[in-house]
């Protein structure tokens, strides 16, 4: 079984961000942009947050919180990851074309 791709996420208990070096070919406007997206939803929401592509090129956001984290906002999560599901459409599918031909070396 393949293992799941971390692209970026952010930690709110931390307050760290993350972005994994083997994406570094893309434009520094879409680093700064998923940089905002991953900081606005921790700010907003708590937790940590990691979008991550699974072994067929999807990315998905894969959400976490401490056990007893009562600050937590899970139904703010879910409407949080919806919005920027629709607002950021064009820059999700992008992102997966992207490591789909770069990473796993489809033909577009």
């Amino acid at each position: 079984m393949e293992e799941k791709v971390v692209l970026c996420g952010a930690n709110s208990y931390e307050q760290k961000y993350y972005f994994n070096e083997q994406f570094k070919a893309l434009p520094e406007t879409v680093r700064q942009e998923l940089q905002i997206m991953c900081v606005l939803y921790t700010e907003d929401v708590g937790g940590i947050l990691t979008m991550e592509f699974d072994p067929e090129g999807n990315l998905e956001f894969q959400v976490s919180a401490a056990d007893g984290d009562y600050l937590f906002d899970e139904i703010g999560s879910a409407l949080k990851i919806k919005q920027y599901q629709l607002e950021k459409r064009e820059l999700l599918e992008s992102l997966e074309t992207f490591y789909r031909v770069v990473f796993l070396g489809e033909k577009i």
